[in-house]
Parts: C-alpha cells; sequence; structure tokens
C-alpha cells in the first residue's frame, strides 16, 4: 500500500495496514501527525486549557481561593503548548518506525493506476490510498497577512492582542475567540449565517450565545463581511450593514478547503466534486485500487473522522470486510467554554428522516457536579416517534463545561440504537456530570427526577 499524507486519515491507515501484515509506504511533506498533531486540534486545546487554568485562577474569590491572573505569559503558553505537540509528534515517529513502515519525505505526486512520484523515485503498491487533508480558507480579494491571520499564525501568536474580530462563528472561530477572551481580549465575532456553531442544533447555538453573552464575548450574527483594510497599527473590519470594528487582528475562520489541488489527483483521472474526491461509502474513488480518506473526502472535517476511515480503509484493503461508517455517528465537539458536544441528528434533521418525533432537554441546574463547576447548559435529546412510543434516540446535543467528556456514551447511545429506557435502567456514578445523561434519558423515559415541569 502506498499512502500520500501522513495526518489523522494517512498515519492510521498506514498503522493499521502495517499491524495486518501489509507492506507500508508512508508519504508525508511536511511532519507526521498533519494538522491535527501540528497546527489544529492539539495546540488549540493546549490553548483552552490554559484559557481554562486563568478562568479558574480569575474566579478564585467566588469560591473562596484568594487567586489572580498576574497576566498572560505567552512564551510560556506556547512553551507548554509545543511541548505536548513535541512528545506527541515522537512517539507517533516511534510508532510508524516499530511498524516497519517506509516513511518517505517529500511532496507527492500522485500517479494513476496506483503509485506515487516523490522526485524522480516512484513508489507503486496494489493500492493507494489519498489523504492530503485541508487547508485554512479565507475569502475572495481576502489577503492573509498582516493583521489578517488565520489559526495557523494564531497559533503561534507572541502576545496576547487587546482587540480582535474573528470572521466566523464555527468551530475555529468560537475556540479562538474563548481563549482571547480568557486570555483578556475584547472579541467580536462575525458570522454571515444566523447563529453561532450553525451546523449544530440551534438549541446548542442559542445555549452558547447566551454563554457567550455572559462572558461578553460580542457577536454578530446574519451580516455580511464586506472587506478588511490594515495599517501599521490596526485593522478595520467592514460589514455590509455599513459598521465598521477596529482591531488588533483579524482572524479568518471561514473553515477549511479541501488539499487536492497540485497532487495530480485531477491529471490521474480522479473524480472529483467541488474540490473534494469523490468516493463511494466504502471510500473507494473511480480509480480501482484508489482510496481517499479525511477532508479531501466531503462531509465532517475532524480529525477522528479521518483517523476512523484510515482504519476502514487499511480493513478493507486487508479484505476483513468492515462495517460502513455512520457519519451521524461520528461524535462532534467544540471545545470553547462553554464546550458543545453532540452526536446523531439534529432536531431538524430527524423531522426531515423520521417524521414523528419527540424532545426533551434536561437543565444542568439539576446536575451536582455541574453546580460544584459552577457551569450552566442542558442537555437536549431527540426520540423517534411520539411520546410515550418506543423509538431510538437518535440525536444528542450538550452544552456545558466539559460535556465533551460526556460524548463517549452519547455516541454508544445512538450507534447502538438505545432506546430512553434502555439508558434510564443504567446506574450512574454520583456527582459525576455523566449523570446528567442518566437524569434526561429518565425524563424521555417518563420518569423524571431533578427536573421540573
Amino acid at each position: 500500500m502506498v499512502v500520500l499524507g501522513g495526518g489523522s486519515g494517512g498515519y492510521a491507515c498506514a498503522l493499521r495496514a502495517a499491524e495486518l501484515g501489509l507492506s507500508v509506504v508512508l508519504v508525508e511533506k511536511d511532519k507526521l501527525g498533519g494538522t491535527c498533531l501540528h497546527r489544529g486540534c492539539i495546540p488549540t486545546k493546549a490553548l483552552l486549557h490554559a484559557a481554562e487554568v486563568a478562568d479558574a485562577a480569575r474566579e478564585g474569590e467566588k469560591i473562596g481561593i484568594r487567586s489572580s491572573v498576574a497576566g498572560i505569559d505567552m512564551a510560556g503558553v506556547n512553551a507548554y503548548k509545543d511541548g505536548i505537540v513535541g512528545r506527541l509528534y515522537k512517539g507517533l515517529q516511534g510508532l510508524v518506525a516499530a511498524r516497519k513502515i517506509q516513511l518517505v519525505a517529500g511532496a507527492g505526486t500522485f500517479v494513476a493506476p496506483t503509485a506515487i512520484e516523490v522526485g524522480d523515485d516512484r513508489y507503486v503498491g496494489r493500492h493507494a490510498v489519498l489523504a492530503t487533508g485541508s487547508y485554512a480558507r479565507s475569502l475572495p480579494d481576502l489577503e492573509i497577512g498582516g493583521r489578517v491571520i488565520t489559526s495557523d499564525q494564531a497559533l503561534t501568536l507572541d502576545e496576547v492582542p487587546q482587540r480582535v474580530v474573528v470572521l466566523g462563528g464555527g468551530v475555529i472561530g468560537v475556540e479562538f475567540a474563548s481563549v482571547w477572551r480568557s486570555f483578556g481580549a475584547e472579541v467580536t465575532i462575525v458570522e454571515a449565517l444566523p447563529h453561532l456553531v450553525p451546523a449544530e442544533d440551534e438549541f446548542a447555538s442559542k445555549q452558547l450565545e447566551r454563554a457567550f453573552r455572559r462572558r461578553k464575548i460580542a457577536f454578530k450574527t446574519g451580516v455580511k463581511f464586506t472587506g478588511a483594510k490594515q495599517t501599521d497599527s490596526q485593522v478595520t473590519v467592514s460589514l455590509e450593514s455599513g459598521e465598521e470594528i477596529e482591531a488588533d487582528l483579524l482572524l479568518v475562520a471561514v473553515g477549511r478547503g479541501p488539499n487536492t489541488t497540485g497532487h495530480g489527483y485531477e491529471q490521474a483521472g480522479v473524480a472529483m466534486e467541488r474540490g473534494f474526491i469523490r468516493v463511494d461509502e466504502r471510500l473507494r474513488t473511480n480509480l480501482p485500487g484508489v482510496y481517499a480518506v479525511g477532508d479531501i473526502v466531503a462531509g465532517l472535517q475532524l480529525a477522528h473522522r479521518g483517523f476512523g476511515q484510515g482504519i476502514f480503509v487499511a480493513e478493507e484493503i486487508a479484505g476483513l470486510n468492515p462495517p460502513v461508517i455512520d457519519e451521524a455517528g461520528i461524535p462532534r465537539v467544540t471545545y470553547c467554554e462553554p464546550e458543545v458536544a453532540s452526536v446523531g441528528l439534529t432536531e431538524q434533521q430527524a423531522r426531515e428522516r423520521h417524521g414523528e418525533i419527540q424532545t426533551l432537554t434536561y437543565d444542568l441546574g439539576g446536575n451536582g457536579k455541574s453546580q460544584i463547576l459552577r457551569t450552566s447548559g442542558a442537555i437536549k435529546l431527540v426520540k423517534t416517534g411520539a411520546a410515550g412510543t418506543p423509538g431510538p434516540v437518535v440525536g444528542l446535543h450538550m452544552v456545558g463545561a466539559r460535556v465533551g467528556e460526556l460524548i463517549g456514551e452519547a455516541q454508544l447511545i445512538y450507534n447502538w440504537d438505545a432506546q430512553a429506557e434502555d439508558v434510564a435502567s443504567l446506574v450512574h456514578a454520583h456527582p459525576t456530570q455523566n449523570e446528567a445523561l442518566g437524569e434526561a434519558h429518565l425524563a424521555l423515559a417518563g420518569k423524571p427526577l431533578h427536573t421540573h415541569g
């Protein structure tokens, strides 16, 4: 097998294939681990943890702890972040070496039928797996540089900006907005769609917006960006409404695009659509023996989706016939404060797919551990069928501090077609936030305890 790209999808595919006895060549032009490890998931979550520590110190007086924040040492924060990335990178290099995977450093070009060229060398496999990931997108006529940055540059700032405009209220935008607010910056998010995190259930969006208002994170939704002008000292952002916002930095967080240009895909005859590689449900391209995984395949742009797809393809090639991945069953977490976590269908999607449904919302005000953490939020469940009729839970949506840690049980509930009664009969540990999932299902099963109404 020849794998082009050593990010989450590519390296997972390579590791699993080697484990199954296949010989593997893995081509990577940068560093093993890709965007997730070096410029995405891991470094941003390190910043978010530093932000959580800052918030905890700032609010210590409220729980009897005499603590305060004297300032943010970005050199120290970056050293902490980079140390985590470095340790994980070293570990990943060791895993690849231990599995006897041939790692080729360099920019690869795909050549049909199943070959990758790197410089003057050609690597031919029985199968090829394309896994070249994604890049930070911008908007037409908006040039990145100076005081206009993407998440790549935001991860290496050596000081905290005083005023920031975040263009885009999706996952990346709200996470950086959360970090900078915790570090003391004034933040304004601009989102063209009607809500923050617009891909989530509207319930989650409204919960997050309420929390951001309390945190004094400004946001303007349903308004379009029209331009930005910068000087040596500031950037001025113009909106369709005629309003102008002055800031030290403009973070462009309008999503990520598939990294499919310049790798020879179209020239080799790979079928494309809107820049993405077209695949079937088993991740096969239109070319025999050629697969694609991760962000170059249309759908959720999540590291763990690519990771899962990489494992799937390795097992498919090895003849294990793995079950097709249900995209709705892949958990989604936004790690701002408060966190947003979900799996399955939104209420609207469930109505479109199943017709009659039932929803239930459980407020975290009734959960002891959430009160200890001083977080507010809620859990929303979506089940098929009318109230009082059997039907699986097809959507779980959570907002609150640390609710990302609850997504494991939530994804089991969705992926194993559990009904409310199945979960209600399980005894959840007390006091944990995990209890909130149990309480929500008790209420959905018709036997509410710590709920009103």
